[in-house]
């Protein structure tokens, strides 16, 4: 039966379920494949961690959609992660090597009920997962990655930095898309990134980033980062975008959850008629909206842009003394004092806008869940894939 046999495939999806304790399961096919592959473990970080439950998390997603019956999206999922492995650089033998130790683990897991309706179950979709993601890879014929240079870094405030580089051949991303990137203080580790201005002919490329307690990655790039040092960008993800034909836009921005909102107004802004689009920007300090007069001057040649700031406090700590002021010239509309998801609610339920979310999953689920709440359509509201 095979893929069709959706009993077998619930037995395999909930040993594989990070919640249902695949801890161990998942460490057992890492350290069978790293035995007999020993190519395979350069390919890893040295904290697997994160990476053994992300991989139960796919297995598992994949598992969902058989039972379902659902195959457009499991082959298009498959396909672009075998597509964006390669800036791993995982080949054709590593694929082989990883087929053969997970069955082998699951073989010796299932050594108790493993019986034929199971194996063949299992091989099915080890089979699918393994042939799509490699089948892929091989047909893809654009370069896995691409590598720029720092130019320059600025600190508009004391947790963001402003990352500016010039890549070595253009890259190529739409507004509103996030790239892998892999920044020399952390090799192997790769963090997505939103460029905050759209592809740039030329290889210009603008990341801003914030300095996240306890995130090793973006810990280093704020302090660490200085112009020469060398990054490395992969092809980019995700779909956010505005659809110029269709209703007006609200975008709600937290922090550098600004910059794939930025890049799509300044995409629009090449266009003389747009939607009207109103953007809600925050932070929890006044100092920290730190792009305010980037925003101000394009709000300024384009009436179809609002701005509104949003301050969860009134006043400046102390250390803002030591950063540039981001108050920009009269023109955007009032700071407000709030939490966003209460500032942008207080407006009313914007169900007849696009609706585009950007920042901390917390914010971004406030904001949706208050959204929802005041009658806005879930269908009409879109942001990234949540970090858990």
């Amino acid at each position: 039966m095979g893929l069709e046999d959706q009993d077998s495939i619930r037995i395999l999806r909930d040993v594989l379920d990070p919640d249902r304790g695949s801890h161990d399961l998942v460490a057992q096919f890492y350290s069978r494949w790293f035995a007999v592959d020993l190519t395979a473990r350069d390919l890893f970080p040295p904290d697997m961690a994160n990476q053994r439950r992300v991989f139960g998390q796919a297995l598992c997603w994949l598992c969902d959609e058989i039972i379902a019956q659902r195959a457009d999206e499991p082959v298009a999922f498959l396909a672009q992660l075998g597509r964006d492995h390669r800036k791993y650089g995982v080949t054709d033998q590593h694929y082989a090597t990883l087929q053969d130790a997970l069955l082998h683990t699951l073989r010796s897991h299932f050594e108790q009920s493993w019986d034929q309706r199971l194996s063949e179950a299992v091989h099915d979709v080890v089979a699918l997962a393994v042939g799509m993601m490699s089948g892929a890879a091989t047909a893809e014929t654009s370069p896995p990655f691409s590598d720029g240079t720092v130019l320059e870094h600025l600190r508009p405030t004391r947790d963001v930095s402003v990352i500016r580089l010039k890549m070595d051949h253009p890259l190529s991303y739409l507004p509103g898309q996030y790239v892998p990137v892999q920044v020399p203080q952390w090799p192997r580790r790769w963090r997505y990134l939103s460029p905050a201005i759209p592809a740039d002919s030329q290889g210009y490329v603008e990341f801003h980033v914030r300095s996240v307690p306890g995130g090793m990655v973006s810990t280093a790039i704020v302090g660490e980062s200085r112009p020469g040092d060398r990054w490395r960008l992969a092809n980019p993800h995700g779909g956010l975008h505005v659809d110029r034909d269709d209703a007006d836009v609200l975008m709600v921005a937290g922090s550098t959850g600004l910059a794939p909102l930025r890049a799509l107004i300044m995409d629009l802004a090449r266009f003389a008629a747009n939607p009207r689009v109103h953007l809600f920007f925050g932070a929890r300090f006044p100092c920290e909206l730190y792009d305010l007069p980037t925003l101000w001057e394009i709000a300024s040649m384009n009436s179809w842009l609002s701005v509104t700031p949003v301050a969860e406090h009134k006043t400046d700590p102390p250390w803002a003394a030591d950063y540039p002021d981001p108050t920009p010239p009269r023109g955007l509309h009032v700071r407000q004092i709030g939490v966003l998801a209460d500032v942008v609610t207080r407006y009313g339920g914007w169900g007849d806008r696009q609706i585009l979310l950007c920042g901390k999953p917390a914010m971004v689920l406030a904001t949706k869940a208050a959204l929802i709440a005041k009658g806005a359509p879930a269908e009409r509201i879109r942001h990234d894939p949540l970090a858990s």
